[in-house]
């Protein structure tokens, strides 16, 4: 789906998706980390249980919703990762705290 155009060197944190451990670049969002890693999808709609992705990476469309650390409904567009962040896939409804 997304590639890196350039060879991104210099510092890596490691993070979980899904059980799989992914190292990426410092100072990159979620959602930009993800979507290099090909996951296919990152959430399902509340409706139809149809896959969703990222989609505007800038914080106005909420598609890109994530589990990230155990606290669900976060903008993995507008999270930066850190290392040992934990991020999952968001399926259907939320409850909104």
């Amino acid at each position: 789906m997304f590639r890196r155009t350039i060879d991104i060197k210099g510092e890596t944190v490691a993070i979980q998706f899904e059980g799989q451990r992914l190292n990426v670049p410092a100072g990159e969002t979620v959602a930009a980390a993800v979507l290099a890693n090909d996951p296919g999808y990152t959430r399902t709609t509340v409706e139809s249980g149809a896959a969703r992705a990222p989609y505007c990476l800038m914080g106005a469309c909420f598609e890109c919703l994530m589990e990230i650390d155990g606290v669900e409904n976060r903008q993995a567009c507008m999270t930066i990762v850190t290392d040992g962040m934990i991020v999952n896939r968001q399926s259907g409804k939320r409850e909104m705290p």
